[in-house]
């Protein structure tokens, strides 16, 4: 785990170097404080010479002026460091997160990713910062102050050594404990922001079902157990808080109590005792360090392996190593011998059979699970069949990049996102370059022109989050607009007009039928009087296909088809 957390460093090798050399250096210089101070205690006071000893003290302060300015580096520059890593390893989780299919957000929680992307990454920047930086200056220090003690005196400078040991052992055991406890509390966060979402984006549900008790119930429940955590840590923290403080100020004690008995054996000078002194606060420094370090490197640690965890979850749909680009299909359409599953769960497809030719518009209808918007969400590959092979032109889209397909599939979902922006922005989503007049024209055919015009600031009216501020009818058509500037070859309409009023819905649907001129079109309906004008009506329930040809066929064979009619219509 330490080479992949190192490897992140790569980028900024000039950068770490600056910030690990200039705390090295400046660790160094906080060491010649102390042996300045013995030598003017023990050379120049008696000497009275009071030229040489402003002297040292300028070149102190020059020292101090140098260290100060190496403060300064340390702290912005190495700062800088952790940030870009921690804005490498996000931008490296977000592209993963877009590369999962469907079947992955099906079992997630938007407040547990949105927690991976943030309060997890924090941790890490400080312990890409401080880490190595801390870890090695703390062994300089230690080493180079415990040196220069042991030149003042040996059996002094064992006996303030001999805390050290129960320090180390000290800061093994609870840095374990403390990344136990912060994976969890990274646990419970991610519930709780899962929670707080939920209940945001739900707020209409809730005040329309007077549920606000209810939801304030569950929501003490995810904030207890985040308490609960957050309070085992600090415990924890306050504990090896506490055992250092008292080993460090051990540390102080025997410093002095030994130092000021061989200072009247006359075994060291008052000015070897003074020097030790300092000596032994600066060995203390970085041992005081430790309480930080087990504070934030838990943390660290495990969103490391939070993080590492989830990149290394693969996605389940992939492009093939020589998938081919595919530019402007015909959108010739085969489904062969497919069968699909959602995990270990019942088949949902079993052996299904189906040719759709280019240019012709198929409507798929049949009881709710019965498998419609699953073969089709199969053809831009949201999900991989289980068995059996689709094929767009002969081509199987197993062999076809991913992007370049979907490029060419245009979907317009039953459940309509839009983005917390502007008309402008949301009808532009379909194609990222169009032009001012692109996007007039496709809001014009999706029959949204009076709409954008009755706004205050037209176009560029922000439309809240999910288009909050517009009703369920404007939001579709937006959408709407968004497919006729991508002008794909092939359509799917899941529901596309469902949420219409009559009067708009045929306007809408003269629309769409003229869009799907010339274009393979993927109709899912439960309205049945929206697809009577398709080249074919296919219908399924849980044997599969039952049923296919035109309205009028179907009609005419007195099966399924005309049994579903006749409920929607009374006849």
């Amino acid at each position: 785990m330490l080479k992949r957390f190192f490897s992140y460093y790569k980028p900024y090798k000039k950068l770490f170097i600056l910030d690990f050399g200039c705390a090295i250096l400046a660790a160094i210089l906080e060491l010649s404080f102390p042996v300045v101070v013995n030598r003017v205690i023990d050379d120049l006071l008696p000497s009275a010479n009071w030229t040489l000893i402003v002297t040292i003290s300028l070149s102190l302060l020059f020292l101090y002026l140098v260290n100060t300015s190496l403060q300064y580096v340390v702290v912005y520059f190495g700062h800088k460091l952790g940030v870009n890593i921690e804005t490498d390893m996000r931008r490296e989780l977000y592209g993963h997160l877009q590369e999962q299919p469907f079947s992955y957000y099906d079992n997630q929680k938007t407040g547990k990713l949105m927690t991976r992307l943030t309060t997890d990454l924090f941790e890490i920047s400080e312990v890409a910062h401080h880490g190595p930086e801390d870890v090695f200056i703390t062994f300089i220090t230690l080493s180079g102050a415990f040196l220069l003690m042991l030149t003042v005196h040996v059996q002094l400078a064992l006996a303030t050594f001999v805390m050290v040991p129960f320090i180390t052992i000290a800061l093994v055991f609870f840095n374990k404990r403390m990344t136990k406890i912060n994976t969890k509390i990274f646990n419970d966060l991610g519930e709780f922001n899962a929670g707080i979402e939920a209940s945001v984006s739900g707020i209409r549900v809730i005040q329309a079902f007077a549920n606000e008790e209810h939801e304030a119930g569950r929501f003490e429940v995810l904030n207890k157990a985040y308490r609960k955590s957050k309070i085992l840590f600090y415990k924890m923290m306050a504990i090896s808080s506490s055992y250092n403080y008292f080993l460090i100020r051990l540390i102080n004690l025997f410093a002095l109590f030994f130092g000021a008995y061989y200072t009247i054996q006359g075994e060291i000078s008052y000015g070897d005792f003074v020097g030790f002194i300092l000596l032994a606060n600066i060995f203390v420094r970085p041992i005081e360090k430790i309480n930080t370090m087990i504070e934030s490197y838990p943390k660290g640690i495990a969103g490391f392996k939070r993080l590492t965890e989830e990149l290394d979850k693969k996605p389940a749909i992939q492009d093939k190593k020589n998938a081919i680009e595919v530019d402007r299909l015909k959108g010739d359409i085969d489904y062969k011998n497919v069968s699909f599953w959602y995990n270990s769960s019942k088949k949902v497809l079993d052996g299904i059979n189906l040719s759709i030719r280019a240019g012709e518009t198929v409507a798929f209808v049949g009881p709710s699970g019965a498998g419609k918007t699953t073969i089709c969400n199969l053809l831009p590959r949201f999900y991989e069949v289980s068995e059996g092979e689709v094929t767009v032109d002969g081509i199987n889209i197993q062999d076809m990049t991913m992007q370049s397909l979907r490029n060419q599939v245009g979907v317009v979902q039953q459940d309509v996102y839009l983005f917390p922006g502007s008309v402008r922005e949301n009808v532009a989503y379909g194609k990222l370059d169009a032009s001012e007049a692109e996007i007039s024209e496709a809001v014009r055919l999706a029959h949204l022109e009076k709409v954008v015009n009755d706004m205050p600031r037209g176009l560029d009216t922000i439309i809240g989050e999910r288009g909050v501020k517009l009703s369920g009818g404007q939001k579709q058509r937006l959408s709407i607009a968004r497919m006729f500037l991508k002008n794909p070859p092939i359509l799917i309409l899941d529901e596309a007009t469902s949420a219409l009023d009559t009067e708009t819905e045929q306007v809408i649907q003269e629309s769409l039928n003229s869009l799907a001129k010339g274009r393979t079109t993927l109709i899912i309906a439960h309205r049945l009087a929206t697809i009577k004008h398709a080249t074919r009506i296919i219908v399924v329930d849980e044997q599969g296909i039952v049923e296919q040809g035109s309205h009028q066929e179907l009609i005419a064979t007195d099966g399924a088809y005309k049994k579903l009619y006749e409920a929607q219509f009374g006849q």
